[in-house]
């Protein structure tokens, strides 16, 4: 379906056009399109250039799209559970044991006590809270981040379009709906409502690039809680006490990079080391300071 982001200023045009080069490189497929082709590839695009942000151009990645989340999230359950892995819903882990030595011997849930030698924790914005529980204090903040639908609409929309300029994205589902959203609230919480006047921002910035859809009625609308590293990176490796891991602090963009950073946990919790790619990801690089500036991956994100 494509992912299409837009330039609205020449910051934007000289950034876009870096992240092209620097995918082209690597092998992955990316252009740059005038507003003309923009529209045309995306026809309720505005791109009148008396807006207040007008489009001056694009970049766009043909193979990009969207996925059904719980679709995603069923697949690997059931893949895990023809291997041999159990699933166990609707159980809520109370505490993380340990032993005399320090290292982990379990965890309290509320079905009843599960005993292991090594637990890899892997639960978004909740993650600093588990940490908490084996005594660990984690540089995540934790914020919520909203999304909302439209009422159904046929076929209109053809691709993703993602703005940082005015801090928003759509994109079409299957049942019609137009899916609206746009980074994290500006205030701490575990709250899944989140703050009124993010919607507010998030639709008129909408109704700026898509004025055609000035009159859609908005369905309903829902928060999720993130949790956010100071460099907005994620944390994926070994914790100071032995046998616990993590994978954290991904912010909004933890479903996309889902295979990968499994992969990566999975890796490290059976060597006891992690990968060369994840080796960087790691809790001390907030103590020495050796930062990981990769802000621009996660597009509207943060």
């Amino acid at each position: 379906r494509g992912v299409m982001m837009l330039a609205h200023n020449v910051h934007d045009v000289q950034s876009i056009k870096r992240h092209i080069h620097a995918n082209r490189l690597n092998g992955v497929d990316n252009e740059w399109l005038s507003p003309q082709e923009a529209k045309a590839y995306c026809p309720p695009l505005s791109i009148d250039p008396g807006a207040r942000h007008p489009v001056l151009g694009a970049a766009l990645q043909r193979r990009g799209g969207t996925a059904r989340h719980d679709s995603v999230a069923w697949g690997y359950a059931r893949a895990a559970a023809a291997l041999g892995v159990d699933i166990i819903q609707n159980c809520a882990v109370t505490a993380i044991n340990r032993g005399a030595d320090g290292a982990v011997t379990g965890v309290e849930t509320t079905r009843g006590p599960i005993k292991s030698k090594r637990i890899g924790v892997s639960a978004a914005g909740n993650s600093s809270v588990l940490m908490q529980m084996a005594g660990l204090s984690f540089p995540l903040e934790s914020y919520p981040l909203q999304a909302l639908v439209s009422e159904p609409v046929k076929p209109i929309f053809p691709c993703v379009v993602m703005s940082n300029t005015v801090h928003a994205y759509m994109s079409q589902s299957d049942k019609g709906e137009l899916v609206i959203g746009a980074g994290t609230d500006q205030y701490v919480s575990y709250s899944q409502r989140g703050a009124l006047h993010i919607i507010e921002h998030t639709l008129a910035a909408i109704n700026e690039i898509f004025p055609i859809f000035s009159r859609m009625r908005m369905l309903r609308t829902w928060g999720g809680i993130v949790d956010v590293t100071p460099d907005r990176s994620p944390i994926i490796g070994k914790t100071p006490v032995p046998g616990l891991y993590v994978n954290c602090g991904w912010g909004t963009g933890g479903f996309k990079a889902t295979p990968g950073a499994g992969d990566l946990l999975a890796h490290t919790m059976a060597r006891d080391e992690p990968h060369r790619i994840n080796a960087a990801y790691n809790l001390d690089r907030f103590r020495n300071g050796r930062l990981i500036d990769e802000a621009a991956a996660a597009a509207v994100a943060h």
